[in-house]
């Protein structure tokens, strides 16, 4: 079974609710549609009602079995903009500022989720991530045991030799763009429950770098080291069972045979799930090209850290990346309320 499939099935079981804050973008309007038919919840689409109507006339997509809300005259934009005021950060706006903020789909979809009239949210199809990550930073409580929000991205490889039966995990592919020893050190953990939480299997971390194991002192790989040490401490410290190393190269982390003889007592080496990148360029470059040149299927970016599950789409998202990524953070709405109850 496919991955994006086996997600699937797994939502059909416990269907969420899932805010779309672009309800009149086409891809999204015809992901939530599928969303909606495949039986994985109840799309939410925020938006100027008539727009959205007219956008799925033109889609021919019947919008039955799916919420529309138009943040604009919503019965909950005072009681909203009464939470936004409270606010550290924006305290003293006044009514009117609340309100404009408010109104925006991104915000009001936040919010939304935050106080559980939602159990996730995607967004990002058609805007600038500034706009679409701030509402979910500033308004979405943080993980109490994390300093900074990241995050990953799930991929699906046509070449099922790697990771688990082709399914991997890259990280941070979209956030933090140099992060310190003590962000990697979270992204590795973080990211490797995200492994587990979509695959059910032990997560492998392999902390990358230009080197493996290297007796240098080259300030990269020493960051990598640094980090990966950090790492199994906080998993350790967290009860959490995974498996990382580093610094280890990208074929070093890949490849059975070089992993044996490069890092021959690693239980990583050769065997990775998870990739953790030094930084957001090599990250990012890396998942894009893997994608295109390689055919791989992409799903996120799934933000890591916040406590509630959320997605920040890149504007290339087809209409099947959105519908996948719904249901992944969907799952995610799932093991979330596991560990509350």
């Amino acid at each position: 079974m496919k991955f994006i499939a086996s997600v699937y099935e797994r939502l059909r079981r416990s269907p969420k609710r899932v805010v779309f804050p672009e309800g009149s973008e086409p891809r999204v309007l015809r992901a939530a549609s599928r969303f909606a038919k495949l039986g994985l919840g109840t799309p939410v689409l925020l938006g100027n009602k008539a727009t959205i109507e007219r956008g799925a006339r033109d889609e021919s997509i019947s919008l039955d079995h799916m919420g529309i809300i138009d943040p604009t005259h919503a019965e909950d934009l005072p009681a909203f903009c009464d939470r936004l005021e409270k606010l550290k950060r924006y305290r003293d706006l006044g009514p009117d500022m609340a309100h404009s903020i408010m109104s925006n789909p991104n915000f009001f979809g936040a919010m939304m989720v935050q106080y559980g009239q939602a159990d996730a949210i995607v967004t990002g199809a058609d805007e600038e991530a500034s706009s679409t990550l701030r509402p979910l930073l500033q308004l979405i409580s943080p993980l109490p045991h994390i300093k900074s929000v990241s995050s990953c991205m799930a991929l699906d490889l046509s070449n099922k030799r790697y990771g688990e039966r082709g399914v991997m995990f890259f990280a941070d592919c979209a956030v933090i763009p140099d992060p310190t020893v003590d962000q990697l050190a979270d992204i590795a953990v973080e990211t490797g429950i995200m492994c587990r939480t979509l695959t059910g299997l032990k997560p492998r971390i392999a902390m990358l770098s230009f080197t493996t194991h290297s007796s240098g002192r080259l300030p990269g790989p020493a960051k990598v080291a640094a980090a990966t040490a950090l790492a199994r401490q906080r998993a350790a410290q967290r009860g959490i069972e995974i498996e990382i190393d580093g610094e280890l190269q990208a074929d070093t982390a890949l490849l059975p045979e070089l992993g044996a003889k490069k890092a021959p007592q690693s239980l990583v080496a050769g065997r990775a799930n998870v990739l953790i990148f030094p930084d957001l360029a090599s990250s990012n470059i890396a998942v894009k090209l893997v994608q295109y040149l390689a055919g791989a299927e992409t799903y996120g970016q799934l933000l890591l850290g916040l406590a509630r599950p959320c997605a920040d789409l890149p504007r290339g998202a087809t209409e099947a990346d959105i519908l996948g990524v719904a249901a992944i953070v969907g799952v995610q709405a799932i093991e979330s309320r596991k560990h509350v109850s």
